[in-house]
């Protein structure tokens, strides 16, 4: 029986190789030979990673005047014990109110932003035009990578992969192994991959949430300024916003590798804040235009009407009536931004809830923003 074994195990796994799923052994190899059942927070150890490196100075978090005097309420602490949230953090009049995290993490703890990182590649493509790299959100695609230069694929801009109206037949599961997103997490070559992709639909025209569009727009970053993603976001905003400490961005491979442009920034919450503070403030971080005030504006207003939940790489929602922008991640990563009340919220964690019948968001997503007021509410 162990020899059958054996034979049948080696045939499974030279048809892998035979039929080009060969990535799939490392899928294996990273998620379920570590105990878990899909990507995770720490996953990072596991995969080649570039850092994106801080400058010389830092720029501290302002700590306000009433830090930490209100206790989290019994509805938050049940759902971040229940969803595993390691860090928690509110921010108020650009400060921290309130910050919490769980045993074995800290405010210096690196875990995976996963698709956050969707809305720093759109504060990327925002400096690329303010540089002159890029000319506009209507550059087209084929003007960068000649392969998308026919057809549909010649109609597609920059402005569509930011806003996911790409029209790529990209297949946006995250349960099949066979998937074209499970092969982006693993495969060592992911421009390949990309460049292998087809625009099928007219572009431009309808919201289709695609993480494949984000990677493509990584390339055309990547092409535009002839810098290296990791590189490009040190300058533009790690080393000017004084981040605390370096990050890292998980690669398809080592040497020539590029980084996983629609997901896996590994920083912590106070960092991640800060891109939050950016598109509140219409740009400006410490006194420091970094973007245009009309780009970070954009950015975080729906872009069709019949898709109120998305702008250009952020999330979007009206919960409790308020104008609210969210970069989100898969296990419940968010940082969410009020600027009416002039209010930010992060959480990190290793799940998140249930979606909520009829809305675009689980269930934790709105119990965060509730508790967080009324804790607000109780300092009064």
């Amino acid at each position: 029986m162990l020899k059958a074994f054996l034979i049948i195990l080696l045939l499974c796994i030279a048809l892998l190789y035979i039929f080009d799923y060969d990535y799939i052994l490392k899928g294996v190899r990273v998620v379920y030979m570590t105990g878990h059942t899909t990507a995770y927070i720490d996953d990072h150890s596991y995969f080649d990673n570039r850092t994106i490196e801080k400058g010389n100075s830092t720029i501290a978090w302002p700590i306000h005047s009433e830090y930490n005097k209100i206790a989290a309420t019994d509805r938050l602490n049940v759902i971040n014990k229940k969803l595993g949230t390691v860090a928690f953090m509110i921010v108020k009049n650009d400060s921290i109110w309130y910050e919490n995290y769980a045993d074995g993490y800290s405010k210096n703890s690196k875990t995976n932003s996963f698709s956050m990182a969707k809305s720093i590649i759109t504060a990327l493509l925002g400096k690329a035009i303010m540089d002159g790299h890029i000319q506009s959100l209507d550059q087209p695609v084929g003007d960068f990578l000649p392969e998308f230069s026919d057809g549909l694929a010649a109609k597609t801009t920059v402005g569509d992969l930011s806003s996911m109206s790409s029209g790529l037949n990209w297949d946006e599961s995250y349960t099949s192994p066979f998937s074209i997103t499970a092969r982006a997490y693993y495969d060592p070559n992911i421009r390949d991959v990309m460049l292998g992709l087809k625009v099928v639909d007219e572009p431009g025209k309808i919201y289709k949430y695609l993480s494949g569009s984000t990677q493509l727009l990584g390339m055309v970053i990547e092409k535009a300024t002839e810098r290296r993603l990791s590189t490009y976001l040190s300058e533009s905003f790690w080393k000017p916003m004084g981040m605390q400490h370096e990050a890292i961005w998980q690669l398809d491979s080592k040497e020539s590798g590029m980084e996983k442009a629609y997901c896996c920034i590994a920083s912590n919450a106070r960092d991640f804040a800060r891109f939050g503070m950016l598109f509140k403030n219409k740009g400006i971080f410490a006194g420091e235009q970094l973007l245009p005030a009309e780009f970070t504006e954009l950015a975080i207003k729906p872009r069709f009407d019949d898709a109120p939940m998305y702008g250009y790489g952020f999330w979007i929602s009206n919960h409790l009536d308020k104008k609210i922008f969210v970069m989100r991640g898969i296990l419940g990563q968010y940082v969410i931004g009020i600027p009416e009340d002039n209010i930010m919220i992060v959480r990190l964690g290793h799940n998140r809830g249930q979606f909520v019948v009829g809305e675009s968001f689980t269930e934790d997503f709105f119990v965060y923003i509730e508790e967080a007021y009324k804790m607000l509410e109780n300092a009064q």
